[in-house]
């Protein structure tokens, strides 16, 4: 077969694409050239030389400076010349469909059998391995279970299918708010194996089509646990199977955490995974810990007709969230429910139901460790939070030592070992590394990675990822909660506020007759960064992504706030700092994303006055503040 590179003179960078994927000679060597009005080849004046599958194009001279132009991927940065921009757009459809095409997912170099190798394929590792591909990649993923991990299988997908059932069944159930609506329901009830096969259903279908989006894509599944033997080199399953890859990501997620002295039999006293199956709707089920596991499993189980008793060690409930929401959380979600709950106090000891006796819990106080009172319940979830799946991961064979379980990483998501040093070409994402135990976190964890490995740096803002708690109704937030933003503030002196609003002042939310709810946004009056969103009220968990969005692009509230008398000396005519102040941001009406647009509109940003200090402008700002004319008044300064 004719290597791709005599096909260059003949018919452009075109026809080199096409003859790449019929020789699957993407390891040769390319001489393109490009000039401002067209590309030719063989130029001498502007050779790029290309070698894949690094996908840079280090320039050897000339005037044109590709900062990060990737064949395979996604994402890249065209030319400065407007000629090379208008053809980067021509070509752009031809290169995602080249990179789409790419059945062999990439050829790795010959000292290794992968360019990135998986340890653990759950969302976190699929959605590394959906985007090592779009790098150009060639990536296998070792699963030593099923594919989908935790999310998948034992959390996140099954969990949401129970809250379906439970929300419908409130609605169902609540005859105050029917008859607001004008709608008479008989009495409404429900299938216990129904509703379980419906989650579990949901569990294999999603598993499925992460499996399936995976072959397709030529990422190849190895079955069998992943022992780390050394550098670049896995073991996989018990045979003497050995895989060696330039980059290796764990991605190996959590199990249930149990504390000592529980006992777990699977039947009265469970999990989360146990409690998934709903093998039983139990009169009485004491729930250990009031976090969003436990929270999202009171609403099932309720909803069901189940009482509900929650053991706590801390003072209040719900302590992992903005306090202001977790109290109106509490007073919808809690107090007028079939729920009671004991705070400050351990389960220290926990016995299943046998021989006829009841589960018993003996509490002790959290602080003097004094004997407070026994239960007896017909069934006990243990909701007390996660632990990281790393043992047997081999990890001693590369000096690294996990701390209460979880794998050291730096910001970039790289592992160190015991003296602090990095471990080549080895990353940790998702609860493995305990930065924050998400399954989204863990996905994005997972792209942030591949960036880096394909040469891009990438540092992921972990304040910008959202979490949700899918109770009815629905909890959502961002960033910092009050206090923490507050404690930021005393530190490094700024001022801290606070704005709110409800939803019984959004028309949708009345028109559904849902107006509980709150919306809650803590932000910098000075410069207008948003440090924090809270949201309590009807899809809450929809609602938040704004929010996010505009901290992770570093969007302000308002940026400018000019004195009127100060409006005068300034010049923002060439500034595009406008757009980023998302207080002018169109909602469609009547929705419920108007509950955000409200919120922003009500922050009080500082006015900028004459001999005033301004704030720091952020660097999105700055860029193009150094690139476009802006003319200042002589009275008026930024900081940058």
């Amino acid at each position: 077969m004719r290597p791709a590179h005599d096909y260059a003179q003949r018919g452009g960078l075109r026809q080199v694409w096409r003859c790449a994927q019929r020789t699957n000679d993407r390891n040769n060597l390319l001489t393109l050239s490009f000039s401002s009005s067209k590309m030719q080849s063989l130029s001498s004046s502007y050779a790029a030389t290309v070698s894949v599958p690094r996908h840079s194009f280090p320039l050897s001279r000339g005037t044109l400076a590709p900062s990060n132009l990737c064949f395979c991927g996604l994402r890249r940065q065209a030319f400065a010349p407007a000629s090379l921009h208008r053809l980067h757009s021509r070509r752009r459809s031809h290169f995602s469909a080249v990179s789409a095409a790419l059945s062999d997912n990439g050829t790795a170099p010959k000292s290794f059998d992968y360019d990135l190798l998986i340890i653990g394929a759950g969302v976190g590792g699929h959605g590394a391995a959906l985007h090592a591909v779009e790098k150009g990649l060639k990536t296998a993923i070792v699963e030593g279970d099923v594919v989908g991990g935790t999310c998948v299988n034992r959390g996140c997908v099954p969990s949401k299918a129970l809250l379906a059932v439970s929300g419908r069944m409130r609605e169902l159930r609540n005859d105050h708010h029917l008859k607001s609506l004008g709608l008479q329901v008989s009495a409404a009830g429900y299938d216990r194996q129904a509703v379980a096969d419906h989650a579990n259903n949901l569990a294999s279908k999603i598993r499925g089509n992460l499996t399936n989006s995976m072959k397709a894509l030529g990422v190849d599944i190895l079955t069998g646990f992943g022992t780390i033997l050394g550098p670049q080199k896995v073991k996989v399953g018990s045979s003497n199977n050995v895989v060696t890859a330039k980059d290796i990501i764990i991605a190996t997620g959590s199990v249930p955490f149990v504390p000592k002295g529980i006992e777990v039999d699977g039947k009265t006293v469970i999990t989360s995974d146990h409690a998934l199956k709903l093998e039983i709707v139990p009169d009485w089920i004491a729930i250990v810990g009031s976090g969003y596991i436990g929270l999202e499993f009171s609403d099932v189980y309720t909803a069901l007709g189940s009482e509900v008793t929650f053991v706590e060690a801390l003072d209040q409930l719900m302590p992992g969230f903005d306090p202001e929401i977790s109290k109106l959380a509490q007073r919808v979600l809690i107090n007028p429910r079939n729920i009671d709950y004991h705070t400050g106090v351990f389960a220290s000891k926990i016995t299943p139901a046998r021989d006829g006796k009841p589960v018993t819990i003996e509490l002790i106080d959290a602080k003097t460790k004094e004997h407070k009172d026994t239960l007896e319940v017909d069934a006990a979830l243990i909701a007390t939070g996660r632990a990281p799946f790393t043992q047997g991961l081999g990890l001693e064979n590369i000096d690294v030592v996990t701390q209460r379980g979880f794998v050291p990483v730096d910001e970039r998501l790289r592992v160190t070992d015991s003296n602090g040093n990095l471990v080549p070409h080895l990353y940790c994402i998702g609860d493995a590394n305990g930065k924050m135990m998400l399954a989204h976190a863990a996905s994005a964890q997972g792209i942030s990675v591949v960036e880096q490995v394909t040469g891009r740096d990438h540092v992921l803002n972990h304040l910008s990822i959202p979490a949700a708690c899918f109770t009815h109704p629905e909890i959502s937030m961002v960033g910092l909660t009050e206090p923490q933003a507050r404690e930021k503030g005393e530190k490094e002196e700024f001022e801290v506020s606070v704005a709110k609003t409800s939803f019984k002042a959004n028309t949708k939310a009345l028109a559904e007759n849902e107006g509980e709810g709150l919306a809650k946004l803590i932000y910098r009056p000075d410069n207008g960064e948003i440090l924090g969103v809270h949201i309590f009220g009807l899809h809450a968990a929809d609602l938040i992504h704004e929010a996010s969005n505009a901290i992770a692009l570093g969007t302000r509230i308002q940026l400018f706030n000019i004195d009127e008398n100060l409006s005068s000396h300034v010049n923002f005519q060439h500034c595009s700092a406008t757009p980023q102040d998302i207080k002018f941001a169109v909602h469609a009406h009547p929705t419920l994303s108007e509950v955000l647009d409200e919120l922003f509109k009500s922050a009080k940003i500082m006015v900028w006055q004459d001999e005033v200090q301004a704030p720091q402008v952020p660097d999105t700002i700055k860029m193009v503040m150094q690139s476009s004319p802006v003319q200042l008044g002589s009275n008026f300064q930024v900081f940058m």
